[in-house]
Formats: C-alpha cells, sequence, structure tokens
C-alpha cells in the first residue's frame, strides 16, 4: 500500500469526504448518511461490544467503531500483551483486555464480538462467538479455506445471530451508484468485467515491521499458530502472516475479496464463479513468503469473463470496469463514471476502402443519406462521473452492521454472500498452485479441476 493511497485515505477520514473535480462530462457529489454521533441513543438501543484482534485492522475497526452512536467497546482480547494497551488508547478508558477470546463470549454484557483476527483463526473465532448467542462482524476473507467457510455458515444458518462479513464496498454510496446505473441498463448487455489492483511497495507487500518487544514472554505464540503447523517463535510471521498459506490466503484474500465483493453487489448475484483459472509467482517480494506476489485470474460468472490483475510489484491504478453493448460503468476509489457507446457505425465503414473509387462514393453517398442525423438534432451522449467518499468505506458498513444489531434485520454482507465471494478467492489460489482451472463442486462440497 503506497504512502500516498494512505494519505488520501487519512484525508477523507477527516473530511467531508468529497474527491477531486471530474475529468469528463458532467459531475455529480454522493452524500453518505449522516451518522450523528452527537445524536442521543436509548439506552436499550445501545450495543456492546467486545473486539477478538487490535492488530493493523483490528485498531482501525476500533477506532471507527467507537466514534458511531449508540456503540460502546466495553472489552479486548488479543494474544499480544502490547495491543491490551493500544485497545485502551483508543478508547480512551479502561476496559477490560484479555488473552483468552472466550472471555469476551462468556460476558453477558457483551452483544457483538467484531473478529480482526488472522484468517486462520476466523472460523474458530466465529464460530465459538455464535455459539455464546454474539452477533458477528468478521472482517475479510471470510475463511482461510473453503471447509473452514462452510463451517462458518451452517453455523449462521443454525442461529438467529446477524453475522456481517467486512468487505466495505456493499455500504459504499459509489458501488450504489454502480449497481444503480447498472441495473437500469446503462450499459446493455455486459459482456467483459476488468479489475487491476498493484502496490509497489513494502508495506503494500506486508513486509510490516514487527512491535520491537516482542517476545514469547508477552506473545502467546503456541496458541497464536492455532491448527497450523508448530514452529520457532518468529516475529516475521506474527506481522507479515498474510504472506504465508499456513496463516493467510494471499494477495487473493486481502484485496481480491474486495473486488470480487464489490462486482457481485454491482451485479446484485450472490454465487460462486463457474470457474476460475489463475497464474502468477514471487517475482518481487524474494522474503521467505510461499503465497504469489503477482496473481492474475480469470474468473466466469453469469457467462461472462471477469479479468482480475493483481500485483506486488508494480503500482497502478484500481479500477473494475464494467463493459458492455451501450458503454462502460467504471468504478474507482473515489469516484464511479458512466461513458456511453453508441455501438453502431457513426461513419461510412472502412472496408469500403477496399473498393474501387465509383463504388466507394456511392456508398458513402448512400450511408450519409441513411444515417446522418437531421441538423440540430445530432446526438451529444454525456460521460458523467459521481465523485464520493472512499468505496471501501468503513464507516458506513460498520454501522449497518451495529444497526442490524438492533433492528434485527439481515445484512447483505452475510455468511453466505462473504463465502460466496471468499471461495472465489480460494479457488483462484487453488488454481495457482495446481496450474490449471478449477471449479467448485457445491454437491461435493470440494474444489476440482476442470479442462
Amino acid at each position: 500500500m503506497s504512502k500516498s493511497f494512505l494519505s488520501r485515505r487519512a484525508f477523507l477520514q477527516t473530511t467531508a469526504g468529497v474527491a477531486g473535480a471530474s475529468l469528463i462530462g458532467g459531475s455529480a457529489l454522493l452524500e453518505e448518511p449522516a451518522f450523528a454521533t452527537g445524536q442521543a441513543v436509548a439506552p436499550s438501543d445501545q450495543v456492546r461490544f467486545g473486539i477478538v484482534g487490535v492488530g493493523m485492522e483490528g485498531s482501525g475497526l476500533l477506532t471507527t467503531a467507537i466514534q458511531l452512536p449508540g456503540v460502546e467497546c466495553v472489552a479486548a482480547a488479543d494474544l499480544y500483551d502490547g495491543r491490551h494497551e493500544l485497545a485502551k488508547e483508543i478508547v480512551g478508558k479502561p476496559i477490560r483486555t484479555t488473552r483468552r477470546y472466550q472471555d469476551l463470549l462468556d460476558s453477558k454484557d457483551i452483544d457483538a464480538i467484531i473478529v480482526a483476527t488472522p484468517d486462520h483463526w476466523h472460523k474458530q473465532v466465529v464460530v465459538d462467538a455464535i455459539g455464546a448467542g454474539k452477533d458477528v462482524y468478521c472482517e475479510k476473507p471470510m475463511s482461510h479455506n473453503p471447509a473452514d467457510g462452510l463451517a462458518m455458515l451452517a453455523a449462521s444458518k443454525k442461529s438467529d445471530r446477524i453475522v456481517q462479513i467486512g468487505a466495505q464496498r456493499t455500504s459504499s454510496v459509489l458501488c450504489a451508484k454502480a449497481k444503480e446505473l447498472y441495473q437500469k441498463g446503462a450499459i446493455g448487455d455486459l459482456n467483459l468485467i476488468e479489475c487491476t489492483l498493484g502496490r509497489n511497495d513494502p508495506t503494500g507487500a506486508w513486509e510490516y515491521p514487527p512491535p520491537p518487544d516482542l517476545s514469547p514472554q508477552n506473545l502467546d505464540w503456541d496458541t497464536w499458530q492455532g491448527t497450523a503447523p508448530k514452529k520457532a517463535f518468529d516475529p516475521l510471521a506474527f506481522a507479515r502472516w498474510r504472506c504465508w498459506k499456513e496463516y493467510g490466503t494471499g494477495v487473493a484474500g486481502d484485496l481480491m475479496v474486495h473486488l470480487i465483493s464489490g462486482m457481485l453487489f454491482v451485479l446484485g448475484i450472490n454465487e460462486v464463479p463457474k470457474r476460475v483459472m489463475s497464474y502468477g509467482g514471487i517475482y518481487r517480494w524474494k522474503d521467505g513468503r510461499n503465497m504469489p506476489d503477482v496473481q492474475p485470474a480469470l474468473f466466469e460468472y453469469m457467462g461472462v469473463p471477469l479479468y482480475m490483475r493483481l500485483s506486488l510489484g508494480c503500482e497502478s491504478t484500481e479500477v473494475t470496469r464494467f463493459m458492455g453493448s451501450k458503454g462502460v460503468i467504471e468504478l474507482r476509489e473515489f469516484s464511479v463514471s458512466y461513458s456511453p457507446q453508441s455501438g453502431v457505425d457513426e461513419a461510412p465503414s472502412y472496408y469500403s476502402n477496399s473498393f474501387p473509387a465509383p463504388m466507394r462514393a456511392a456508398y458513402a453517398a448512400q450511408w450519409h443519406k441513411q444515417h446522418d442525423p437531421i441538423p440540430g438534432h445530432e446526438p451529444a451522449p454525456e460521460s458523467i462521473t459521481f465523485n464520493g467518499n472512499d468505496y471501501d468505506d468503513l464507516k458506513p458498513h460498520l454501522y449497518k452492521f451495529f444497526q442490524s444489531v438492533r433492528s434485527r434485520q439481515p445484512v447483505v454482507q452475510d455468511a453466505l454472500f462473504g463465502n460466496n465471494a471468499a471461495l472465489a478467492c480460494h479457488l483462484a489460489n487453488e488454481s495457482y498452485f495446481r496450474g490449471h482451472a478449477v471449479a467448485w463442486n457445491a454437491s461435493a462440497e470440494k474444489i476440482e479441476p476442470v479442462a
């Protein structure tokens, strides 16, 4: 993640969330819902939550959650003691802290749990939290592998608990606008989706600096490893777990899942791709990781190809393009634009250059007679851009979760949605390691090779 990306994100968190002026056609501003942090909330509507994992993602979730009306953090769990102090600093008052997440599940004064652990711990914490009667917000990707996802989905289906997965684009005003344009038929018949995302710096490639004081004395290393193969204390594995398949899901689970979730939401579908082919390798960050730093992938959704290009070796603008017979919807970090296309010849065909001159002249004259508009009625198609807050907007996503905790109304990105999005990423990773195309066999509940 580049420094410029971070600075833009930080800027928007402290402003009205309006991006720069449009460079094409018309421009409009999209406004987020007012969260009214000073608004009074009835005691009966107060949501008290605990958080499991207060690392990079968890600290951001905690910082944002406590800004929402009627929401209070009362406890935090983390296996590294330094994050107990961090949680208290963020909340700004004494809260209960523990290494044991089970202590939060046993607490009668906690309504909901935010789960921000490494991927390989998601399943156990979520299933246990649901079993304890807690509503759950779980960071993306929902699961570490297909079996974990199925277990989480089964637990959710057996309960009445709210489960929301934390890929925030389903709550973004930009994605909502893109969905509106698509559903109104702005681009006609969809025929291709293209997604790109590129980074080019150590932090963006997860080469995070471990806490300087990290040691087996202040970190429960054995528990942190969970079901992964046991190894000696390794500060780099703790800080950079996304680099290894034993703990994380690589660029697919960390980045691709955002693109997949946004795409599913815009298209109004909730399904697993029919097949996936992924290739790549470790080209830049040869630091001992076993997950690729470059991973292109080709998916099939609704009979339409989706091309995904992910790279940690060269920075490029993050964009999703929905391409159709009548134009393109382009979704970027702070804007969504629509550029129409007529889909018809707007001049005589250049193939007529192969005609003899008299034939070419006659063809051109006839073409203009049939196609030229009446003077003063020439078409004037307009490209339009809507500017808004970051499409990975965390505040509205958390807001919707806590509202659902109060109202018991379902969320968009529930366990089924989260599992389908995660499965797309697992399929891409499986294809990468197997070296051929794969598909999800729902009846057998496993990934299989396909032609």
